[in-house]
């Protein structure tokens, strides 16, 4: 089985990207499924309904998020009703929508897909360590495919958390810093990693955003508006092999492709 994991969608350059090129990913690479990160999809901030429904229309099968989840006050009812979307699952219990939950391939094989966030730099949430116990309990007896979004901000912790469920999870993908890492690997258990898979979006850019106010603010400490760059964007993903009946990374390679500016 092959999975097709993309990098922090960002914005309209973003999404746009994603219509372009996710069909030819698919049969480049044999994709049978595929997850992206969107917690920046919805004009560099946050998730709506529209632009979730239109990744989903896309061709991607799962849409994970990260820290900036709540930002736009659809994502709430958005969470509750589209099971395709989720949210880290180590927010407080009542947080709305899901963490976790198991998708079936249109060959009828399934893949579970758990979404964790980090708490070193973050935002106050519980352990992901913890919550990735129970969900994976959870998981038991329902799929042998699990994929992980570990979206936070420290590599250490991110480091840790793929060692931490080694052998138990088929790959931990982290996001949320939009650079792509050089240290996709398959651990000695079985399970792929890789600390950050990157970005989709403006490739000339301070993390997708416009790089003159970005280095203003560095040099005057003074905040400025920010907005996404124009010019070429990056598709950044990485592809994972895994046995599906023992949920096993077989290989992971990283993904990177170039779509011409607007």
């Amino acid at each position: 089985m092959k999975l097709l994991f993309i990098g922090d969608i960002v914005g309209r350059p973003g999404r746009r990207a994603v219509r372009e090129r996710l069909a030819d990913l698919v049969q480049k690479y044999q994709i049978d499924f595929t997850i992206a990160n969107a917690e920046n999809a919805a004009g560099g901030m946050g998730i709506t309904a529209e632009v979730a429904e239109e990744l989903l229309e896309a061709g991607v099968d799962v849409l994970t998020t990260g820290n900036h989840v709540w930002r736009q006050r659809s994502a709430l009812k958005l969470l509750e009703q589209e099971r395709r979307v989720l949210r880290p699952a180590n927010h407080p219990p009542g947080s709305p929508g899901r963490g976790a939950n198991v998708y079936v391939t249109s060959d009828n094989r399934s893949v579970g897909v758990l979404n964790l966030i980090g708490r070193t730099f973050m935002e106050a949430v519980d352990c992901p360590f913890r919550a990735a116990d129970r969900e994976i309990e959870w998981f038991r007896g329902k799929t042998s495919v699990i994929v992980v979004d570990m979206h936070g901000e420290a590599t250490s912790e991110k480091v840790a958390i793929g060692w931490y469920l080694d052998g138990r999870v088929s790959a931990v993908i982290g996001t949320h810093t939009h650079i792509q890492t050089a240290d996709e690997r398959a651990l000695p258990k079985g399970t792929a990693y890789i600390t950050d898979v990157g970005m989709t979006g403006p490739r000339d850019s301070v993390l997708g955003v416009k790089v003159e106010p970005i280095v203003a603010r560095f040099l005057t400490g003074l905040p400025g508006r920010f907005e996404l760059a124009p010019g070429p964007v990056t598709v950044n993903g990485v592809v994972v092999g895994v046995d599906p009946e023992t949920g096993k990374a077989q290989e992971i390679r990283r993904v990177v492709e170039s779509v011409d500016g607007e």
